[in-house]
């Protein structure tokens, strides 16, 4: 029976994760790493299913894959980053049902973690194990990474799956209680393949954003969203540095007024690439990722953008 069919370019963690079902040596922590929009979510639910099929009659392969891609399988808890608004949490999805403008960047909350531990301290109602899998995890804030590092320590009846972007931002006691699985950029061939396959071939269309993407489909995708979100009148406006302190002050306040802070976020990284193709300047691209920095810290991101086009102007 094949789980991973759909996942492409990741031979070597399908080759170990198929492995650890076929030869039953599940560990009780995976750490799956590499950018977003490889498949480390794919893989982590197909290697949910395989383990939730264990026991199971192929009859029943539809209906438990269809309740993992709908999230609502009792043996499975799948743990996103949350937004907080009014004194509540919210995932990226319910958000955008309620309309609200993101003017923070999401975490993983103490909250979430004590979710998790009364979910994975019962035995599992159908499956030989309950599955945990918790998106984002270098998103964790210090208490619910270190909560999250208590449960891993006490003896549990399930297993994690955790997914991070990338080791840095990770407690070294939490990688070293996960069997670590890396996840590698997608070649060219293969990530055009995929966007053409699953029905974005109108991306081919953009080279800088398929250059953007670096071999992730998925960000290839986001990418292609966010840049169709900006109005036209500001991706006019951005194509060349400001000229003059006027026109540099009133560009600031257009991506303040119009971009959410993860838009803005994302407009950097855009932005790094165009202007080096462009000028050819280091000090600009340095002058960005400051700008990066400043956003993720909280500072306020029209003196941000005010502060970076006023050193950068033409």
């Amino acid at each position: 029976m094949h789980f991973f069919t759909d996942l492409i370019g990741q031979e070597q963690a399908v080759e170990f994760l198929e492995g650890a079902i076929r030869f039953q040596r599940l560990a009780p922590a995976y750490l799956f790493v590499g950018p977003s929009g490889i498949g480390r979510r794919l893989a982590a639910k197909s290697f949910a299913l395989s383990i939730l099929m264990q026991k199971q009659s192929l009859s029943q392969l539809e209906v438990i894959r269809e309740r993992v891609v709908a999230q609502n399988h009792p043996d499975l808890l799948v743990v996103e980053p949350t937004y907080q608004h009014q004194g509540k949490f919210f995932t990226a999805a319910q958000l955008v049902e309620t309309g609200v403008k993101r003017k923070t960047l999401p975490l993983i909350r103490l909250e979430q973690i004590r979710q998790i531990c009364q979910f994975i301290t019962r035995a599992p109602l159908e499956s030989t194990h309950s599955i945990v899998i918790i998106e984002d995890v270098h998103l964790m804030n210090e208490f619910a990474a270190n909560g999250l590092l208590k449960t891993l320590e006490e003896p549990v009846h399930g297993i994690f799956i955790l997914i991070a972007k990338s080791l840095q931002s990770i407690l070294p006691t939490l990688i070293s209680r996960c069997q670590y699985i890396p996840f590698s950029r997608l070649s060219r061939s293969d990530m055009l393949n995929v966007l053409q396959s699953s029905g974005h071939g109108e991306i081919l269309l953009y080279e800088d954003i398929l250059t953007l993407a670096q071999g992730s489909p998925g960000e290839a995708i986001d990418s292609y969203a966010q840049y169709q979100a900006i109005s036209i009148d500001l991706r006019m406006r951005l194509v060349d540095l400001p000229q003059g302190a006027l026109e540099a002050l009133k560009l600031a306040q257009v991506i303040d007024s119009e971009l959410e802070l993860e838009k803005q976020l994302w407009l950097v990284s855009y932005l790094q690439q165009k202007y080096w193709q462009k000028y050819r300047n280091r000090k600009i691209i340095e002058s960005l990722e400051f700008v990066r920095r400043y956003l993720t810290n909280y500072v306020q991101p029209r003196l941000v953008w005010e502060d970076f086009y006023l050193r950068n102007q033409l």
